[in-house]
């Protein structure tokens, strides 16, 4: 009897503790907004742009705190007096071909010999060793792409670790290239500066989509070891999956920047709709 009792308390407690594995490993939602009804734009300040109020579709509320992030907000940087880029929050059809409310962000020009940008930060991030899966849907206009311009880029998305501009940092991001025909086509990086890849995945089989939704999909492990993970899906194509290190120096992220417009390639337009931000990838969108 004192065996079966034995025997019962064991499978109970493995039981157990595989309830709790799955309740720890089950991805959580985390922030979730379309632009919707009661969000706004912020008084622009020189520098940062607050995204603030509550999603009435989703009930999320702006800005984001994800992470233990504090004071995201849009970021224009080198902006003439906010003439060569900005942002509004306009409303058009969105993916599902409905009326939306949707960000809309156009960089007319780079001011000369500075890196004229606007992402979106999420800023101050304090649990910076966490996973992270964001997704959001965006539309590029092709107008870079359409002139057939050789060696053009425009960033889409990009995290910091701490200590990225003293030189002990690391960085992930996310690009779109030209080649010297000026086909386009993705890359995936991970660096130590813009100079210094440590890694890089280039796309040329997954088709750049121009003036058309396309779903953004990133997820990460923070790792300084080979269980690092960075994936990147568009349309629910794989981009890349960096298997590795994704930090060095065991910094943590600082901060991320879910859609940014930033680029060489001027007069350039995007949309961006419905962001979600999990703790993984849930078993819904794997």
């Amino acid at each position: 009897m004192r065996r079966i009792l034995t025997g019962l308390v064991g499978a109970l407690a493995c039981s157990s503790a595989g309830m709790v594995r799955a309740q720890v490993e089950r991805p959580r939602l985390l922030f979730a907004s379309g632009f919707e009804r009661g969000v706004k734009l912020g008084k622009q300040t020189p520098d940062y742009r607050k995204i603030y109020g509550r999603d009435s579709t989703t009930g999320y509320r702006w800005p984001i705190k994800v992470l233990g992030a504090s004071q995201s907000a849009l970021h224009p940087i080198h902006h003439d007096n906010h003439k060569a880029v900005f942002n509004r929050i306009v409303r058009i059809r969105g993916h599902d071909g409905k009326l939306t409310r949707v960000l809309y962000s156009r960089e007319n020009y780079a001011v000369k010999g500075k890196y004229t940008q606007s992402p979106y930060e999420i800023l101050n991030v304090q649990r910076g060793r966490s996973d992270l899966y964001i997704r959001y849907w965006m539309k590029i206009d092709g107008r870079m792409l359409r002139k057939k311009l050789h060696n053009k880029w425009r960033a889409l998305f990009e995290y910091k670790t701490r200590g990225y501009g003293k030189g002990t940092g690391f960085r992930l991001i996310g690009f779109v290239y030209t080649d010297n025909k000026g086909k386009p086509y993705w890359a995936w990086q991970g660096d130590v500066n813009p100079e210094k890849p440590l890694w890089e995945i280039y796309n040329t089989d997954v088709p750049v989509p121009r003036n058309e939704w396309f779903l953004m999909e990133v997820f990460w492990h923070w790792s300084e070891g080979n269980g690092g993970r960075a994936l990147w899906k568009v349309n629910g194509q794989l981009i890349g999956d960096h298997r590795g290190p994704t930090t060095v120096n065991s910094k943590p992220i600082d901060f991320i920047m879910p859609f940014q417009i930033y680029g060489n390639g001027n007069p350039k337009r995007q949309w961006v709709d419905d962001l979600e931000i999990w703790t993984g990838i849930p078993a819904k969108y794997r």
